[in-house]
């Protein structure tokens, strides 16, 4: 079974596959690092009004959104890894100069100019990584793809606790200072993956770079809905939790390990997927469970329905935010760089949207009709995806090609490294 499933030895180390797993993981533990202390640090360490720190957060977001699109582009004209580089590196730097100051305008120039970028860094090394795996096949892609989204929901899952570690042990500045150096440490395993291979087809979109077809901006749209309703669920639920049903602080945080440790185990299970499942219907299967678990949790007071529901939640957003990687790659198979960019803006996008979504219909429906309100959102997104129509190639859940050397692959030259 396991031989079937494509990680054996020989094909791991043909594949740079153990490189590209301490890439995820240092990058989802920096990620995550970080990610629930920012606000605080604007807060507590910087004493930012909450509108600043709106408007903080905004702007790293914004720049986000154009660097992510900007480092796609170039890599889909070179297939190196500097673009990775700069998305991993412009953070270290961002964050160790976060540390020594508290001046707002700096911290704007800061986020704009460093933290942004660092939102690119997932596209980046998913990007990387199709182009690495589609040297041995298809299913190796496919498969490799899921196995570094686990690894990445794992980084998630550690990330906060060595972030509350570091913050208990030196403050925000031995928490900035740890963060600098995970982003920067992610720069070695990426030099060691060595030259990049390209495809004929990525050289062809050097020169001829490709439009975007009506099927990719729907599943674009689709996939940018669902992470609205996720992250607005995420910012509605705790409220809903203690404010409405009266639960306590402890059952909220159990409640959010068991969504995301449901996530791990649902992503390594769609390995074992056989290759003649349709990738779509996978998602829009995850969507739909997106749906029920927006239903289950107004509808019931119980801790164990709540459970039960977070672990619905935890299998929809695997298979959603694992599988949807390689598909949207499988759309624009000419332009990898691009078609990760389009996935993480979607999500960017979508942390942008959803906090004045979800604070919004809380104020004006209660907490009860904001989660609501969340399912319809991913309901729409199950239409768009629906409707997004893409031609059959484009939707086989792996696409096989020969086993070793992909034909038409070339390795860059040493102008890469």
């Amino acid at each position: 079974m396991w031989m079937q499933m494509g990680f054996d030895a020989g094909r791991v180390v043909g594949t740079k596959l153990p490189h590209l797993l301490v890439c995820v993981l240092l990058l989802g533990i920096a990620d995550s690092m970080i990610g629930p202390y920012l606000v605080l640090f604007g807060a507590d360490r910087a004493l930012l009004s909450p509108l600043q720190v709106g408007v903080f957060l905004s702007v790293i977001a914004v720049s986000g959104l154009f660097v992510t699109s900007w480092l796609g582009r170039r890599f889909d004209r070179g297939a190196g890894r500097w673009p990775a580089l700069v998305a991993v590196l412009a953070p270290a730097v961002g964050y160790l100069a976060l540390s020594t100051t508290t001046s707002y305008a700096l911290l704007l120039v800061i986020g704009a100019g460093l933290l942004g970028a660092g939102l690119a860094g997932f596209s980046q090394v998913f990007a990387l990584a199709r182009t690495h795996l589609d040297r041995v096949s298809g299913d190796a892609s496919g498969r490799g793809t899921l196995a570094l989204r686990s690894v990445f929901s794992l980084a998630w899952a550690v990330g906060p606790i060595l972030g509350a570690a570091a913050l208990a042990w030196r403050g925000y500045g031995g928490l900035l200072l740890l963060t600098s150096l995970a982003f920067a440490l992610i720069a070695a395993p990426l030099l060691l993956l060595g030259p990049t291979p390209v495809t004929p087809r990525a050289a062809q979109q050097s020169r001829t770079p490709s439009r975007l077809r009506r099927p990719v901006l729907l599943v674009a749209a689709s996939f940018m809905l669902f992470n609205t309703a996720m992250c607005a669920g995420s910012v509605a639920l705790p409220l809903y939790l203690t404010r409405t049903l009266g639960r306590t602080d402890q059952d909220v945080g159990l409640l959010a390990s068991t969504g995301a440790l449901a996530e791990i185990p649902a992503a390594l299970g769609l390995i074992l997927l056989p290759a003649r499942v349709r990738r779509q219907r996978v998602i829009l299967l995850g969507m739909l469970l997106f749906v029920v678990y927006f239903v289950l949790v107004p509808a019931g007071s119980s801790l164990p329905l709540l459970i039960a529901a977070q672990v619905v939640r935890g299998l929809a957003i695997a298979a959603v935010n694992a599988l949807g990687i390689t598909y949207m790659q499988d759309l624009m198979p000419e332009a990898t760089g691009r078609a990760t960019a389009l996935f993480g803006n979607a999500f960017i996008t979508a942390s942008l949207v959803s906090g004045v979504v979800a604070g919004a219909a809380a104020q004006a429906l209660g907490y009860r009709a904001a989660l609501l309100l969340c399912g319809l959102i991913s309901a729409a997104g199950c239409l768009l995806l629906i409707s997004a129509r893409p031609a059959p190639r484009d939707e086989l859940l792996v696409v096989p090609h020969h086993v070793g050397s992909a034909p038409g692959v070339e390795i860059k030259p040493d102008r890469d490294r």
